[in-house]
């Protein structure tokens, strides 16, 4: 399958996935991540370059900036424009390995579980730090290779899941090494998927207590120069 249409079938599941109760537990985490390091403010222009159904997008708009959405999926895309509905937020269908934006079009640049369907991610992240003014952030997560989690999605891309067939998923020490500049990596999401809510929540405390690598969720946040 295509890339461009392999997400084309999954924006309703999708959603509900983060519907479920342990689901609702894992976005409320990510977003948390993501929102402690891209640090949107009001009225700066930040891009979601695969920003799938506007999951994480919502909370960068509620923070008061503008964002813009670029996907490969137009079923995703639209799913995400009639989702939110905001002014603020602008759909553009395309490749976050060839931007169609200039230099330096965007206070920030954010990209959330995108880069692991990308071989060639360090041309993807030099795109996102290209658009980015100088000073800007640039935020991308990833599932992280040391997580249970990305060694059961490539378990499944084995056994014909066609989503996860040609994924690659990166480490912490993997996502540093996208960037020339240094950056600051962090994980969330220490559970397991089938793991009761409550019980949850306290492995993730110890998770964080501990600075534990391994979470699923891996963030990485680089400031351009």
């Amino acid at each position: 399958m295509h890339a461009s249409t392999a997400f084309d079938p999954w924006p309703e599941k999708y959603d509900q996935w983060f519907e479920t109760p342990i689901g609702k537990l894992i976005r409320e985490y990510e977003t948390e991540l993501i929102l402690d390091m891209l640090r949107p403010l009001k009225g700066e222009r930040i891009l979601d370059a695969g920003c799938g159904t506007g999951i994480f997008t919502r909370n960068v708009l509620a923070a008061g900036a503008r964002v813009v959405g670029l996907e490969l999926s137009f079923p995703m895309l639209r799913r995400a424009g009639e989702k939110l509905m905001d002014p603020a937020f602008a759909m553009i269908l395309g490749d976050m390995k060839r931007l169609p934006f200039k230099d330096h079009a965007f206070d920030k640049s954010m990209s959330i579980t995108a880069i692991e369907f990308i071989t060639d991610a360090r041309c993807a992240v030099d795109e996102l730090f290209r658009v980015t003014r100088p000073g800007g952030l640039v935020v991308v997560a990833t599932l992280n290779r040391l997580s249970p989690w990305a060694t059961r999605r490539q378990r499944s891309g084995k056994e014909g899941h066609t989503l996860f067939q040609d994924v690659v998923f990166r480490s912490p020490k993997d996502m540093e090494r996208l960037a020339s500049e240094e950056g600051i990596c962090r994980t969330a999401i220490h559970f397991q998927k089938e793991e009761d809510p409550r019980r949850a929540i306290e492995i993730e405390g110890e998770g964080r207590s501990r600075g534990l690598d391994t979470g699923a969720f891996l963030a990485c946040c680089w400031q351009k120069p």
